[in-house]
């Protein structure tokens, strides 16, 4: 299950009044080891709490943490294939 749909149970359960405690509770009888920290639980459940409507991740400043984009996916393929003898550094 991925971040967004933790948040989104932890933005429900928080909406119907339960403490962070009884979200996190029901999250590891449903999902175990997989389900977020009971820190994680209590942050979001204050968020929403606080009037957060948003279950995304704020943009934040800097650089992107991720290089791989179409354009460096397409370019990347295009060298290789004009000369499949390159090198990893090249």
């Amino acid at each position: 299950m991925h971040k967004i749909e933790y948040r989104a149970v932890i933005k429900f359960l928080t909406k119907e009044g339960k403490t962070p405690a009884e979200v996190k509770q029901r999250l590891d009888s449903v999902y175990g080891d997989s389900s977020p920290s009971y820190s994680t639980v209590k942050e979001w459940a204050k968020q929403f709490r606080l009037g957060r409507e948003s279950i995304d991740d704020e943009p934040r400043p800097g650089r992107p943490s991720e290089a791989i984009t179409d354009e460096n996916i397409k370019f990347v393929e295009e060298t290789v294939l004009e000369d499949r003898r390159l090198k990893t550094k090249e």
